[in-house]
């Protein structure tokens, strides 16, 4: 089940509600990204105290590790993980596509499907479209992703051609039809969004949506990008691509990025952002604040007694209910220590702030005045910590 409110606009920007089968989210949104059936380093209930709505899982990792004997004992990965709200899960196509490796030598691509080596075992896979809806109907995921392949921005350092990304977008969208006619036979009660590929071209993107949209998915979502291409290439096609889309269904950006993309892609029109960023930059000490990040292991920060943020009201900058939170300066203490603690901790401040910029963009959105709040945004981060 999937139905999607458009609540305001504002130029390009949307302000909408999700509600799918486990609860209704709020959008623009920001998705953290639990691979292995956990946010990293983060407790669900954290998850829940910073108001994550939606959270991703994995396909691809949870089909190795714990296999689907163990998640269909549970009904799925919610009751597994012990999170009772939406969530989301890839196809397994981005990782497949990333065990290639710079020569594509990983795997093998045929119309039918890839074939692989497991990562974990070596054993010998075939990940078919079909696969990743079963897959995905055991993990019984609120939203389910086609099964397609990312088209590499280059390989062996030569950057792809038209005719090649045009060759990657016609597969994946025979892909589709293949995904939503397993998933309608499977009788998989949640929502089945389509991939618009295309590489770099715009003409491409365009083919893709127009074949896609007539394949009628509940939603869409833009792949293909932050896949090596340069910054001002992601940003063109963000500013292409996500109008072209139907007004009344969810549009999902995948796998960007800085807090910056996610502003600017709700200028474009995006409604729905996943990405690694705030948890792999926690744990290398890289922390996002209102006013710039912030280097944690600088030696600029041995002494400082200020929180990470001073207007953050994250656990690890206010603490918990009648408590204080902590300094910049045991949080580089505990980096230098090598402490689990500190990952931990600015994880949860980096999701947190992803979290609450995204309720700023609804609220602003909400009476209209997102662009004002935009301007201030760039002022604000580009001050300096």
């Amino acid at each position: 089940m999937l139905r999607f409110d458009l609540l305001h606009t504002e130029g390009q920007a949307r302000r909408g509600r999700l509600t799918l089968n486990h609860g209704v989210v709020e959008t623009p949104v920001f998705m953290p990204v639990g691979t292995y059936g956990t946010v990293k380093g983060v407790l669900p209930r954290s998850l829940l105290e910073m108001g994550a709505e939606i959270i991703l899982g994995n396909t691809f990792h949870l089909w190795m590790r714990p296999g689907l004997d163990v998640l269909r004992k549970f009904g799925g990965l919610h009751r597994f993980e012990g999170w009772s709200r939406p969530m989301l899960t890839d196809s397994g196509g981005f990782q497949v596509w990333s065990l290639g490796g710079t020569d594509g030598k990983g795997r093998k691509i045929s119309e039918e499907g890839v074939r692989f080596a497991s990562p974990v075992n070596g054993d010998k896979l075939f990940l078919t479209p079909e696969v990743s809806m079963q897959i995905q109907t055991v993990l019984n995921s609120d939203i389910v992703m086609q099964f397609d392949e990312c088209t590499p921005y280059q390989t062996q350092g030569q950057i792809t051609s038209e005719q090649e990304a045009r060759s990657s977008m016609e597969l994946s969208l025979r892909w589709a039809a293949r995904s939503r006619d397993e998933f309608a036979r499977l009788g998989n009660p949640n929502a089945l969004f389509g991939i618009v590929q295309g590489g770099m071209f715009e003409r491409l993107r365009e083919a893709s949506v127009e074949a896609l949209v007539a394949l009628d998915f509940p939603g869409y979502a833009v792949g293909g990008v932050s896949v090596g291409e340069p910054k001002e290439e992601m940003l063109r096609i963000m500013a292409h691509t996500p109008q072209r889309l139907p007004a009344g269904k969810p549009r999902y950006l995948m796998g960007v990025g800085t807090p910056e993309d996610l502003v600017q892609g709700v200028a474009c029109g995006v409604d729905m952002f996943d990405c690694v960023m705030p948890t792999r930059n926690a744990r290398n000490g890289h922390l996002f604040t209102r006013f710039g990040d912030l280097k944690i292991r600088n030696a600029r920060h041995r002494e400082d007694e200020r929180p990470i943020d001073e207007t953050c009201r994250c656990h690890a900058c206010a603490g918990a209910a009648g408590g204080g939170g902590f300094s910049r300066a045991y949080l580089h203490h505990l980096d230098r220590c090598g402490e689990m603690l500190g990952p931990m901790l600015a994880s949860i401040h980096n999701l947190h702030y992803y979290v609450n910029l995204m309720r700023e963009v609804r609220a602003a959105l909400d009476v209209g005045r997102f662009e004002a709040w935009r301007a201030q945004f760039k002022a604000d981060r580009a001050r300096g910590v």
